[in-house]
């Protein structure tokens, strides 16, 4: 926040900079209304991490401008922040003058600026990570799933993946206490492997309500890439109205597998997939969520055929730069499962084993 200040107030080269009394004072009564609006929020049960849309009325934007942004698909004041005015100016209905206008008044209601390490540090130590339901796993997850950003994992079949996508669903909306978020999922299949009567087994194990748990966990199936995008719209308008925590997409990458094929389409296919993950980056940011993703491998001719693994996840660079977290899956002794962190900016490269029960994820078996 102080170089927010300093880089408005420089006028000139040298360091002639509002006195430090005021820059504290700002910073003060900034940080108190973010702490009030944050106190209002959990009094009344439904904190929520972004502004809605209908904030713009009381900037002077016209009803009918805020539900063309609506229509559009921006829900939130960030997202409206985030886009370019090119963007923008593809929503119909909306000149040029009045979108230049928006991204002003948006300026002033999302924070872009520097903030120092410090703060960074201090906003990173409030991040809800979900847990996985195996304690080894969390402890090299360094206390699970972080929300805000997105998790790959990927592996060969009955590696645990979708296990671990059902899992979540439901331990997203245990209390933060319990390794929770206290809020609901978004579910979208590409395979047909989203199966509701293993949601109620693990709400069961955890002492939830099955019924409740089922009804807090908004499924979708997927029929190709371009109806997997669209669903991605669709999950934005359903997260603007209820507290969500997590969204699945299991598997993201198989549709685009097989909606493209052949290294004529390649380029395509890459495109599309990098805009595809660009959304989910956009929606784990503005809403605070876990993004999950599986993914698939195939065989890696580069590789012999005596390692260890020989297999790499598909997607190329486009997937692994999107991805935050890269976790790699593989089959261990009898039900238990190795996972090995393969990406990742703040976990070691480190092993854990984890077991796949008829209850979700557990820990290993001796």
């Amino acid at each position: 926040f102080g170089f927010c200040l300093l880089f408005h107030s420089s006028h000139t080269t040298t360091s002639h900079t509002l006195p430090i009394e005021t820059m504290a004072a700002v910073a003060q009564q900034y940080y108190e209304e973010a702490a009030q609006n944050e106190q209002m929020g959990e009094e009344d049960g439904t904190y929520i991490a972004y502004q809605p849309l209908d904030g713009l009325q009381e900037h002077g934007v016209a009803v009918n401008d805020i539900q063309k942004l609506n229509d559009a698909g921006f829900h939130t004041v960030e997202s409206v922040a985030h886009a370019t005015v090119r963007k923008l100016s593809e929503v119909r209905g909306l000149s040029e003058a009045k979108v230049l206008k928006i991204k002003e008044i948006v300026k002033g209601m999302v924070v872009m600026e520097f903030k120092t390490a410090a703060d960074a540090l201090e906003d990173r130590k409030s991040l809800v990570t979900l847990t996985t339901g195996s304690t080894e796993l969390d402890k090299l997850l360094e206390g699970g799933i972080e929300t805000g950003s997105i998790t790959e994992v990927f592996g060969e079949f009955r590696t645990g993946k979708t296990q671990l996508c059902h899992t979540l669903c439901v331990t997203c909306q245990m209390p933060v206490t319990d390794g929770g978020a206290e809020g609901k999922a978004i579910y979208i299949d590409t395979e047909g492997t989203f199966r509701p009567q293993r949601l109620q087994a693990i709400a069961e194990r955890f002492g939830m309500d099955p019924s409740v748990a089922l009804e807090n966990v908004a499924y979708a199936r997927a029929h190709n890439s371009e109806h997997q995008t669209e669903l991605l719209k669709m999950a934005a308008a359903i997260m603007s109205q209820d507290r969500y925590a997590l969204i699945v997409v299991d598997s993201a990458t198989a549709l685009y597998r097989t909606d493209y094929s052949g290294r004529g389409e390649l380029s395509e296919r890459q495109m599309q997939l990098a805009q595809f993950l660009r959304q989910l980056t956009r929606l784990a940011e503005e809403y605070g969520v876990a993004v999950f993703i599986t993914n698939q491998v195939v065989a890696n001719p580069d590789g012999m055929s005596f390692a260890k693994d020989s297999t790499k996840p598909i997607g190329g660079n486009i997937i692994a730069h999107a991805s935050t977290t890269r976790l790699r899956l593989r089959k261990g002794r009898g039900e238990n499962r190795i996972c090995t962190v393969f990406d990742s900016p703040t976990l070691p490269e480190a092993d854990a084993s984890f077991a796949v029960g008829p209850q979700g994820i557990c820990d290993a078996q001796d």
